[in-house]
C-alpha cells in the first residue's frame, strides 16, 4: 500500500515538466534532458526522437532511471525535493497516452507528427525520495504507485468530469489556474488522475496536486471545489 512518502513522490513526478533521463551504452552512463508526462498509473511518458542518442540507448538497453526535481526551499540546492525512479522503457503505440503527453506539453504540437518521433513509457520499479536536506527514503513500487482501484475509478469518470468542468464550470477552472499562479487566460482542464489534474491554455500547462489520493468521485469533486474556492 502506498505511503504518505509515496504520495509525496508521485506529486513531485506528476508536477515536473522536465526530468533528467539516465541511460547507458556499452557500460557508459549517459544523462539527458527529457520532458515527461505521467500516465494515470504513473507510467512515465516520453515523446522521443529516433535521432536522439538516449532513444538509441533505450532501444538497446531498456533499463534506465529518471530524476524529477521540485523547487528548492532555500539557497542550498540540497534542499530541493527530488525523486529518482528506476524502471524499464518500452516503445508503445497509444493514442490516448500520446494525447495525454501533448496536453501536458502543448507547445510540442508543432513536432508531434514528425516521423522520427514516437511514444515511450517507462514502467517504474523503485524510487528514492529526497524530501530535502538529509531526508532520503527508498520506496518499493507498492509504496509509491497509486492504488489501481483509484486509477480505474478516476479513469472511468475522467472524460465526463473534464467536459463538465470546462463546459459548465469554466469560471471555477479559471480560479484554479489563478490560484496556481497563472495569469488570466483560456484555461481548461485537460488531464485527470487520482492525485490531481492538469490545466492548459493551449501554450503552457499547470498542475494541481490534490491534498490526498482521490479514492471516490465524491472525493475528487471535493478537491476541485476546494481548489476553486480557496
Amino acid at each position: 500500500m502506498a505511503t504518505a512518502a509515496g504520495f509525496e513522490a508521485r506529486c513531485l513526478v506528476r508536477e515536473a515538466s522536465s526530468a533528467t533521463l539516465a541511460t547507458s551504452a556499452g557500460g557508459q552512463p549517459f544523462a539527458s534532458l527529457v520532458t515527461p508526462a505521467a500516465a494515470p498509473d504513473l507510467g512515465i511518458l516520453l515523446w522521443l526522437s529516433t535521432l536522439a542518442e538516449h532513444t538509441r540507448h533505450l532501444a538497446a538497453e531498456p533499463r534506465c532511471s529518471l530524476l524529477f526535481q521540485g523547487a528548492p526551499t532555500g539557497p542550498n540546492p540540497q534542499t530541493t525535493p527530488r525523486v529518482t525512479l528506476t524502471g524499464l522503457a518500452e516503445r508503445i503505440e497509444d493514442a490516448a497516452l500520446k494525447a495525454r503527453w501533448l496536453a501536458r506539453h502543448p507547445y510540442a504540437a508543432v513536432y508531434a507528427e514528425f516521423a522520427d518521433f514516437g511514444l515511450w513509457r517507462v514502467v517504474p520499479a523503485n524510487a528514492l525520495l529526497v524530501g530535502g536536506f538529509a531526508r532520503a527514503q527508498r520506496l518499493r513500487a507498492d509504496q509509491f504507485l497509486p492504488d489501481p482501484a483509484a486509477v480505474a475509478l478516476v479513469a472511468a469518470a475522467a472524460a465526463s468530469v473534464v467536459q463538465h468542468m470546462n463546459e459548465d464550470h469554466a469560471p471555477a477552472v479559471q480560479r484554479i489556474a489563478l490560484r496556481l499562479g497563472a495569469a488570466p487566460g483560456a484555461w481548461r482542464l485537460t488531464n485527470l488522475d487520482p492525485d490531481g489534474c492538469d490545466l492548459s491554455d493551449g501554450e503552457s500547462s499547470l498542475r494541481l496536486a490534490f491534498s490526498a489520493q482521490a479514492r471516490s468521485i465524491a472525493a475528487l469533486r471535493q478537491e476541485l471545489v476546494t481548489a476553486s474556492t480557496v
